[in-house]
């Protein structure tokens, strides 16, 4: 199946299993979340994981809606934490309703995700469940280390990367393993197919990172150098500051809002930053054309895995 047809069928589930009880003012802003629109790249993948392996993708729904449901359990806390007011151009959960109501609605997604993983009947349950408890620990700390680096005066790349890959790439490797463990896949080719996950996860959020600074805000749909005006110690931040520490603290202590933003992309451009982080994405991409070529030689099925890795490296937004 394609992509898109996953992505229909994924939707299709969705809409047929909204949250239902009462009060309402719990559900109806878990239903608001998950409806929210967004590219639903994290169920596509376990449903691509599950197909890849032999396993059939109606099997494996209930564990692809766990993770999309965890993804926004997510997304309402850190909407919260980052004081955020909107998502995908509408209000964030808090905004809508209030912050109480936000915290609780996310804490029963939360809930609701392990129910979603318990509905599951096919074979490895526990080692789905194993899997999700250690990704969903990961996110939390990611998410920590990233609220940390705003207090720190030091953040190596290498910092970043680690941060990147828990906030960011192990929930997409956890989407992409839990598929094939739904179809039975042996423990060698959950494992690869998790590396490339990851490695696809970390090439997004270096693209991420580049579109924040470089790219066009009609196609990206928010304020280009978001991320420079708020100090946010990105991989680009790390880099200026290996470049030209003093240049780079001028910017950010001297100059405020947009014309911070201005003048630090137009030095990151005359300094190839904008050409390094696409260097650095590509590395990613490059590590997991790397693995899809593995399992191509081992006979495994890999066109589901070489369409999205090209949808994702194709992203203007």
């Amino acid at each position: 199946m394609s992509i898109a047809t996953h992505l229909e069928n994924y939707l299709d589930y969705l809409r047929k299993n909204p949250f239902q009880g009462s009060p309402s003012n719990l559900y109806d802003p878990m239903n608001y979340i998950m409806n929210l629109g967004g590219k639903r790249i994290r169920p596509v993948l376990c449903l691509i994981g599950a197909e890849s392996c032999g396993g059939k993708v109606n099997d494996a729904i209930s564990v692809a809606h766990a993770i999309e449901i965890f993804h926004n359990f997510s997304l309402v806390h850190d909407d919260i934490m980052d004081r955020a007011d909107q998502r995908r151009g509408l209000s964030t959960v808090h905004k809508k309703w209030n912050e109480p109501t936000a915290i609780l609605a996310g804490d029963n997604l939360l809930v609701k995700a392990y129910e979603s993983i318990l509905a599951y009947g096919g074979p490895n349950k526990d080692a789905i469940l194993a899997l999700f408890s250690k990704t969903a620990t990961e996110v939390c700390e990611g998410q920590q280390d990233d609220m940390d680096f705003a207090e720190r005066n030091e953040v190596s790349e290498a910092d970043y990367l680690h941060m990147i890959q828990n906030k960011t790439a192990v929930l997409l490797g956890c989407s992409l393993a839990a598929g094939a463990l739904t179809a039975n896949a042996s423990e060698d080719v959950v494992e690869k197919l998790y590396q490339f996950a990851i490695a696809v996860g970390m090439s997004f959020q270096l693209m991420d990172d580049y579109l924040d600074a470089f790219g066009t805000s009609n196609k990206v749909g928010k304020v280009i150098g978001g991320d420079i005006m708020e100090g946010k110690k990105t991989w680009l931040y790390i880099k200026s500051m290996e470049h030209d520490a003093n240049t780079t603290n001028q910017w950010f202590g001297e100059l405020e809002g947009q014309n911070r933003a201005d003048a630090v992309i137009e030095g990151w451009k005359t300094w190839g930053l904008d050409v390094n982080i696409l260097d650095k994405s590509t590395e990613y991409g490059t590590a997991a054309k790397a693995i899809i070529q593995e399992l191509a030689y081992a006979g495994f099925e890999t066109q589901g895995l070489q369409e999205l890795l090209d949808y994702l490296q194709d992203r203007t937004h």
